[in-house]
């Protein structure tokens, strides 16, 4: 993975958050988990500009990775002292463990599918 934050995802970046989607994460969350992997923590604002994602989907990213207990958020004043708070957000379970979360649905997948595979061979032979 690159070091800083580029522009946008260099191509190793990108090739991580598809390997993640090609396992079953959802793509824009492979791409927050990927950016947020890269700078540490981020506004949603970075988050939109660097991954490309709109708003409304970064707002659907970040509750999922709450649910899932990866990330943390905490509220920033404004610059200006005006207006709301923004929210930042940092990637709080290491990558290691998000893959071996992953890595452990995908078992539990396959297992299933064996099973249900078993059943139809057992059925199979009436």
């Amino acid at each position: 993975m690159s070091e800083g934050v580029a522009e946008v995802l260099d191509d190793s970046d990108q090739e991580f958050a598809e390997l993640l989607y090609n396992l079953g994460v959802q793509r824009n969350v492979a791409k927050v988990i990927t950016y947020l992997a890269i700078a540490g923590e981020a506004t949603s604002k970075d988050i939109e500009r660097w991954t490309g994602l709109r708003q409304p989907e970064v707002s659907i990213v970040m509750r999922t990775m709450r649910r899932e207990n990866w990330i943390n958020v905490r509220d920033v004043k404004n610059s200006e002292g005006k207006g709301r708070p923004h929210k930042v957000y940092t990637l709080i379970t290491p990558l290691d463990e998000i893959i071996r979360h992953v890595e452990e649905e995908r078992r539990k997948e396959s297992a299933k599918a064996m099973e249900t595979i078993q059943k139809l061979r057992d059925l199979a032979s009436f």
